[in-house]
Parts: C-alpha cells; sequence; structure tokens
C-alpha cells in the first residue's frame, strides 16, 4: 500500500467502460479547481476505437477512446489511475489487467457484487506490487481541489456547497460513498474542508482498508487531521486501533461507527452493504467504538455529536497554531449545458430542422398528429399513409386507393427500361442494395418517369384556360416542347396501355369529376391524328388524374394544388413506386448469382 498522496492537480486517468455523466463531471470539477489539463486522459470501450466529445469549461474537447486497456495505457502513459466502471461480472478481468500495466498505480473499482475470490486476488497482488485498490463498490475519492474519481462527491452544487474545489486540513475515509458525500458537508461546516477523501466501498473485502488510508494520511503534511466513519460487520476498524495503540498516528483521529441500533433488533441484521453484518460482538458498533476510543481516537457519544466532536477537534488545532486559517477563493462559474438550460427556460435556443409531418417524441410515434396505434387500428393502408406524410391530411378512401393503384401499376416495367437496367448492372457488379437501387432511381428524369409532373402542369394550365386541343399542342410545337405525358414506344392506338384503361376506369367509377382527365383524352384524339402512337401514357394518366383528385376532393385550395404540382409530388409517385421493382431486380440479379454484365460488341456501332 502507498505511503503518502495518491493524487495530484496533475494527476490523470483511464476511464473504463464509457458512462458519459461520471466522465463529465470529472472534467467540470477540473474546470472548477483551475486544472490546465483534463484529468480523463482517455477512455477504453472494448471493440470500439475513435474520439468522444466532453467540454471542458466552455471549450468543447475529443477524448480518445481506445479499444483495449494496454493500447491505452501505451498512449497515455503519464495517467497513473485506472476507473473502471465495468459490470461486477468483468470488474475483475479489467482489474487485473489495468493493474498489470506498469503505468497504473490506482484501480478503482464502481461495481459491487464482485466474486470475493477475485477480490481477494486483486488485493493480494495489488499489495505485492506496492499498488492501490479502492473498492469494489465505491463511489471513488477526492482531492480537494485537484482530482475526483467519477461520481464522488455528487453534483457540481454539492462540490461547490462542500468547498472541495480548494484544499483544506482534514482527511476523510469512509465506507460509505452516500455517507461521504453527507460528511464533505458536515467538514465544510465546522473546519476548512476536506484534503481528500475516500470511499474504500462497502464490501466485505475492500481492497484498501480504513488503517491503509490514516496511515496515508498521517504522512501528507497538509493533513492536520483525520476524520473516520466505520460501520458494523467486520474487523477493519481494530487494524486502525492496533495502529493507533502501536503509536503510527500522531494526529487528532475522530471516529464513529455506524450501526449502534443494530443490538435494538432481536435477530442479525443485514444493512446496506455486503460488509455491514454483524458477525458477533467485536464486530458490533458499539465495541468497536468503544476500542476506538481507548486507542486514542476521540469518539463522540452519538452520530448526532460527530458534527460538535469535529469542529472542536479543528478550533483547538487553530488554537494550538497547527492549522492556518485557509484563504477562501471564488470558483469559477461551471458552464450549464444547452439541454438543461433549455429545460429551465434559462435560454432560448433555435432549431435547426423544422417537421410538420411527424413526431416520434411521445409514446408512440404519429404521422400527421394520427398516432401510429391509430394508423393500424382503423385499417389504414399505404395510400392513407402517404396522405397523411405526403399532403398532411386524411385523404377519402377513393383517393387512397387510387394512391395505391398508381403505386401498383408503376412498381415495374420489365428489365429493359433504362431505371431497371442499370439497377441490373449495378447489382451484377456486386454492388449493394441501396447502391443498385439509386443507381436506377438517378435515371429518372424528362425522359423517363419524369413526365408526371409536367403533364399535369400543362394539362391544368391548358384547361384552366378552356384552350382547345389544337391550341394546346401546336402552341407547344412552336415553343419546341414535346407534349408531356402523351405517345410511347410501344404503345399506339390498336394497342392501348391498360395501365391508363385501369387508371381511367377506376376514376369514372370513383371520382366526383374527371374534367382534366377527359381534357387530357381530347388532347389524345388529336395527336393521334397525327400519329398512332401518339396516345395518352400512364405518365399523362396518373398527372391528369391526380389533378382532378385534388381538385374534385374538396380538400386543397387552389394555391395548394399549384404548390403540390409545382414542388412535385407527382413524380414522387413514380420514385416510390418504381423503387419496388428496382429493388425487385436487385433482388433477382442476387439470387441468380449473375457475373458482371459487360454489353455485346455487336450490340455497338463503331465509327470513326
Amino acid at each position: 500500500m502507498a505511503t503518502g498522496q495518491l493524487f495530484s492537480r496533475t494527476t490523470q486517468a483511464l476511464f473504463y467502460n464509457y458512462k458519459q455523466l461520471p466522465v463529465q463531471r470529472m472534467l467540470d470539477f477540473d474546470f472548477l479547481c483551475g486544472r490546465e489539463t483534463p484529468s480523463v486522459a482517455g477512455i477504453i470501450n472494448p471493440g470500439s476505437e475513435g474520439f468522444q466529445k466532453l467540454f471542458f469549461g466552455q471549450e468543447e474537447i475529443a477524448i480518445p477512446v481506445h479499444a483495449a486497456i494496454e493500447a491505452a495505457c501505451a498512449a497515455h502513459p503519464t495517467a497513473d489511475v485506472f476507473i473502471n466502471f465495468a459490470s461486477f461480472r468483468s470488474a475483475a478481468a479489467s482489474s487485473m489487467a489495468a493493474l498489470k500495466q506498469p503505468t497504473i498505480k490506482v484501480v478503482a473499482i464502481i461495481a459491487e457484487g464482485v466474486p470475493e475470490s477475485d477480490t481477494k486476488h486483486l488485493i493480494a497482488y495489488a499489495r505485492a506490487n506496492n499498488k492501490v485498490v479502492i473498492g469494489p463498490a465505491t463511489v471513488g475519492g477526492i482531492q480537494a481541489g485537484a482530482f475526483k474519481i467519477g461520481d464522488t462527491a455528487g453534483t457540481i452544487d454539492n462540490i461547490i456547497q462542500c468547498k472541495l474545489y480548494r484544499p483544506g486540513s482534514v482527511g476523510f475515509v469512509s465506507k460509505s460513498g452516500g455517507m461521504s458525500n453527507e460528511m464533505y458537508n458536515t467538514v465544510a461546516r465546522v473546519t476548512d474542508g476536506i484534503y481528500e477523501g475516500i470511499a474504500i466501498g462497502g464490501d466485505v473485502f475492500p481492497g484498501s482498508t480504513l488503517s491503509d488510508h490514516i496511515l496515508r494520511f498521517n504522512n501528507i503534511p497538509q493533513i492536520k487531521m483525520m476524520v473516520v466513519l466505520g460501520e458494523l460487520g467486520g474487523r477493519d476498524e481494530y487494524s486502525l486501533v492496533e495502529a493507533l495503540k502501536e503509536g503510527k498516528v500522531n494526529k487528532p483521529v475522530v471516529a464513529w461507527v455506524s450501526g449502534t441500533c443494530a443490538r435494538l433488533f432481536k435477530s442479525e441484521v443485514q444493512f446496506g452493504h455486503a460488509g455491514a453484518k454483524s458477525g458477533g460482538e467485536m464486530e458490533s458498533a458499539q465495541a468497536k467504538n468503544q476500542a476506538l476510543m481507548d486507542a486514542g481516537a476521540i469518539v463522540p457519544t452519538s452520530f448526532e455529536a460527530l458534527e460538535a466532536a469535529i469542529k472542536e477537534t479543528f478550533e483547538k488545532l487553530v488554537e494550538e497554531g497547527k492549522v492556518s486559517p485557509i484563504k477562501e477563493v471564488t470558483p469559477p462559474q461551471i458552464p450549464e449545458d444547452l439541454n438543461s438550460a433549455i429545460k429551465s427556460g434559462k435560454v432560448r435556443a433555435p432549431t435547426h430542422i423544422i417537421s410538420t409531418i411527424s413526431d416520434d417524441r411521445g409514446e408512440e410515434p404519429c404521422y400527421a398528429g394520427v398516432p401510429m396505434s391509430s394508423i393500424i387500428e382503423q385499417g389504414y393502408g399505404v395510400g392513407d399513409v402517404i396522405s397523411l406524410l405526403w399532403f398532411k391530411r386524411s385523404l377519402p378512401r377513393y383517393c387512397t386507393k387510387f394512391i395505391e393503384i398508381c403505386i401498383m401499376l408503376c412498381a415495374d416495367h420489365g428489365p429493359c427500361v433504362s431505371g431497371a437496367h442499370n439497377t441490373i448492372v449495378t447489382a451484377r457488379a456486386g454492388k449493394d442494395l441501396v447502391s443498385s437501387l439509386v443507381s436506377g432511381l438517378l435515371t429518372i428524369g424528362p425522359r423517363f418517369g419524369g413526365a408526371i409532373d409536367d403533364a399535369a402542369r400543362y394539362f391544368k394550365d391548358a384547361c384552366d384556360r378552356n384552350l382547345t386541343p389544337y391550341e394546346f399542342v401546336e402552341g407547344m410545337k412552336k415553343k419546341g416542347i414535346r407534349v408531356p405525358g402523351i405517345g410511347h414506344r410501344i404503345k399506339s392506338r390498336d394497342n392501348r396501355d391498360k395501365r391508363v384503361e385501369l387508371l381511367q376506369k377506376f376514376a369514372r367509377s370513383n371520382f366526383p369529376s374527371v374534367k382534366y382527365m377527359e381534357y387530357a383524352v381530347t388532347v389524345e384524339t388529336y395527336t393521334l391524328s397525327k400519329a398512332n402512337n401518339l396516345v395518352l401514357n400512364v405518365d399523362g394518366a396518373i398527372g391528369s388524374l391526380f389533378l382532378d383528385l385534388l381538385a374534385g376532393s374538396g380538400m386543397f385550395t387552389k394555391q395548394e394544388i399549384d404548390e403540390i404540382v409545382q414542388i412535385g409530388y407527382l413524380n414522387g409517385l413514380f420514385v416510390l413506386a418504381r423503387s419496388i421493382g428496382l429493388i425487385g431486380h436487385t433482388f433477382d440479379q442476387k439470387r441468380l448469382k449473375q457475373p458482371l454484365y459487360r454489353h455485346p460488341w455487336e450490340d455497338v456501332l463503331y465509327t470513326k
């Protein structure tokens, strides 16, 4: 066991099994104390590497993350404290791995319930190699104004109240982490504060004992008195009794062993800690308190009288000139995290994204205000979901059914169209699903599937202006623009597109009005007089019918309809639908294990 000071203002630690809050609390304590360097040198997260962003005062810093203990120790040779937040299942193995590193001098084990046989093995190794184990089942320790382990001393407000941002004159050791926080406050009220405090942990076999730390405190010049808080169970306090009797401690020791109430119970009582269980008269709190008093420790008559005993002892040291009053300092203000400041109403922070279609913050996600459970319970279909997420309202059933029909009819058009061809070639090149899908989607545009919006836009403008088919078509011709939605490479007057017929049949049976579709049909009649293949294609049918859906439903204003067409909602239907087919082609090629595609020479015209 070390014989002097464990920590200083330059001490750095490696933190095992990353936990954001205790690491940030360590860094906030560093800033509060005016440290120049963060006390956390690196983080060890088995299996991951990189950096973790945290705050050092107002400055955001990146702390390295290492995948293994050995790598972290090699990268940070000056870090000599290992703070272990591993679970009780892996705490022993990781602690032993850390103790075996030559750079590590102190290991703090936070987990409780570490197997006792493993703990004994750790203790033996640490003592044989002059290293210190704090814990298991510890909250850690603190050197005021210099360094703290994890969550020791609680919140920043508590640390400030306990004056732990600067060193005092009292050394404190306890089994309990929770009681340590209380005692830091008590000591700060009646003395100049803590110099160093350690919670050894509540397990039956602590890595270091109360007497280990008292003997260490006795060798630290800045510590003028010690406070010990023991508890019933075990015999650790008796090693302190022996040290006092043998004259190894020459500074005042104020001690109290909690658990005197145990005698009030008729049967044996297990208190909070694993070690807090009386195993006979010698392990009772009364016997330990009496032994400490007989050995020369200052022992009050009750826990309530402990504060007065500490105060009286400190004031005596001041009177004797052994303690000089410490000049109080004002600690810097720790910047408040933005999230907590927003919640408390202290700041107004602008948002970066606006969303009006979905919300996942409550008990269940909502689409346009409709809970997911309602969508399922009311039997909504894909068309209903599209109407909520695209149009922010529940459209009538005939509208959502029409949307679903459009998706089904446009899902695929064979392997030879440009989108499918690109997808197939990409899939055969060994690319992943997303890459294959995107390669096909990127071909969608004015010549492939991108004419729905243009068809709706031009048909609407012509119909609303009461242009005759002749005026419309010839006017477009003069502008050098092909009429979108008219014309097909394969289909003709005598070989109609079945998809167009199905859409028209559904609309005539279900839509309140089909004026835009009928206008498109009159345009088709005129264009067929010019060429046999200038038929109304599926883009033109969907474009014109969607205008009828928007206008006939009575749920959209004229301005909204113009905006929907302008933004590109209708092409969105084709993109959504065709994605189904493109994904299918990707899976088809993967399933067939098709080789890399190479275009045949005979299908290329080579010219000079």
